[in-house]
């Protein structure tokens, strides 16, 4: 903490405050849940000082758990599940364990000063708490954190102060949420019309016009297939004779599976020239895997290797690893040649079904599926722009209870509306210049909301240094103020409504029988 003003104190919060915990009541007892007493989970507590209470107990449920009544304006912190969140309590309430309510006089404390300033407080938290399983700190951690007192009006100048800045950044904040809104509404808009033939002339349209004669999709398609089965058939043909097992005769072509056709029956009618496929149909779609960690030759060679962090919406033109020729050949990735569509497939955040083209021939992990679109000679960022348009119906495709994911016949499954090859490179062209723009304006919000959050923490830190707003020379000094909180806690314990041990009927000894 830097220099504070010689009229502020710099003490902590167990010195200031009476830190009490809370309790669940046995949720096996119903009677416990049918009362009027708030009872408040750190689930309820959303952000600052935005609370909602759904639950409520009764007086039983107080005395029969380790949860307390503490009253209006207590400073409830967060110290387990939900570690630092921080609120203010509306009215007299109990909580659970995950909590710690501080509670302090309020004619020495202005509620929102020690709101304030511990909602910066507890940002400290996460470098202090243990636990494996749910992180936290405790009661004797938050007791030793620091807190700065000043003067009990300047305490108020300070609110007054922050709030009025606060209120600035969040007229400004919710403006750049509307225009982020906007955006994504107009970006959907642009990739919907581009698959939906309605952003470009067709090419049924156009080949009319200049009296000539193209491709459409379902030939288009019939060729992507035939072609598929020749690489497939070149590819096995060379490993055969690789191994000295030339074949005799063509019976082997025979284990060729040819890709299944999708169900449209439920689907939409297409413009004129284009049809339906699956990504599976069209493309080969492959998995990839990560070599062994504890193998270090496996690690560092030529060949770049893509984890499902790097698979966010995006061109691959460079990975943060790399592999060896080694670790290539023990495991079971493949090297993908540039124009291969990535899709995330792990992922309960934003990973799971964002994409990114290689701009590189590359590897990649388990947790991304690889659609080989330029070996098919279609356009990479055609069906880029579709999957990004699709991005949260993929992500309902998935499976899985504790996280969930896609796979590779579920990527392989999902349907796309094909167009003539042309007609594919003219609505990519067309899509790129009207998301050009929306990409911008979107990085720009992105950046105006961060100098938001920076100047939220420079005024809070400013605040609790003494410089947001002037000192008052007649202010009665923070130390004054601290001796006369210490004497007041000593002289007048706080009493609170909490478990009361039940009492146990005595028991008279009996009395040695006489001879």
């Amino acid at each position: 903490m830097s220099e504070l003003p010689t009229s502020w104190v710099d003490t902590t919060v167990g010195d200031l405050f009476r830190v009490v915990g809370g309790g669940t009541p046995s949720t096996g007892v119903p009677e416990y849940w049918q009362g009027t007493i708030p009872w408040l989970s750190s689930a309820d507590i959303d952000e600052l000082n935005h609370l909602s209470i759904s639950r409520f107990i009764t007086e039983e449920a107080i005395n029969g758990s380790a949860t307390n009544l503490v009253p209006a304006g207590s400073v409830i912190v967060v110290t387990r599940v939900g570690l630092g969140k921080v609120t203010v309590a509306p009215t007299t309430l109990c909580f659970s364990q995950d909590n710690q309510a501080l509670i302090f006089n309020q004619e020495h404390f202005d509620t929102n000063y020690v709101l304030h300033f511990m909602s910066t407080a507890v940002k400290g938290f996460k470098h202090i708490s243990r636990g494996t399983t749910i992180s936290g700190v405790t009661k004797k951690q938050l007791l030793e954190t620091e807190f700065v007192l000043p003067p009990r009006p300047e305490q108020s100048r300070i609110v007054a102060e922050i709030e009025k800045q606060f209120t600035r950044l969040d007229a400004a904040t919710a403006a750049l949420k509307r225009v982020q809104a906007n955006l994504k509404r107009y970006r959907a808009s642009v990739l919907k019309a581009a698959c939906e033939g309605r952003l470009v002339p067709t090419e049924a349209e156009l080949a009319r016009q200049e009296r000539r004669a193209y491709e459409p999709a379902d030939k288009l398609l019939q060729r992507i297939l035939r072609e598929r089965r020749a690489r497939w058939e070149a590819d096995t043909l060379a490993k055969m004779v690789a191994v000295g097992k030339p074949p005799k005769d063509d019976t082997w072509k025979r284990k060729y599976k040819e890709p299944a056709a999708p169900d449209t029956t439920n689907l939409p009618k297409l413009p004129e020239g284009w049809c339906w496929a699956s990504l599976g149909q069209a493309f080969e779609v492959c998995v990839g895997a990560t070599p062994s960690r504890s193998v270090p030759e496996y690690w560092n060679g030529p060949i770049a290797w893509v984890s499902s962090g790097e698979v966010a919406f995006c061109r691959i033109a460079s990975t943060r690893e790399t592999i060896t020729e080694f670790g290539l050949h023990n495991t079971s990735t493949a090297i993908h040649p540039p124009g291969t569509v990535l899709i995330g497939m792990i992922g309960e955040g934003k990973t799971r079904g964002q994409v990114a083209i290689l701009d590189i021939a590359a590897c990649n992990n388990q947790n991304s599926a690889a659609i080989r679109v330029s070996e098919s000679g279609l356009s990479p960022e055609y069906i880029y722009r579709f999957l990004e348009g699709v991005y949260d119906q993929t992500r309902t495709l998935s499976s899985g209870n504790n996280q969930p994911a896609l796979n590779k016949s579920r990527v392989q499954e999902i349907i796309f509306p094909l167009p003539p090859l042309e007609e594919q490179l003219r609505i990519c062209i067309q899509t790129e210049k009207g998301l050009s723009v929306t990409t911008r304006l979107e990085e720009t919000c992105i950046n105006q909301l961060h100098r938001a959050s920076a100047t939220r923490s420079s005024l809070l830190n400013k605040a609790f240094t003494g410089s947001l707003v002037a000192q008052d020379p007649t202010d009665e000094p923070a130390t004054v103020l601290l001796e006369r909180i210490c004497t007041e806690r000593a002289s007048a314990p706080m009493k609170l409504a909490r478990r009361t041990k039940t009492k146990v009927p005595h028991r008279r000894k009996k009395e040695p029988a006489h001879a």
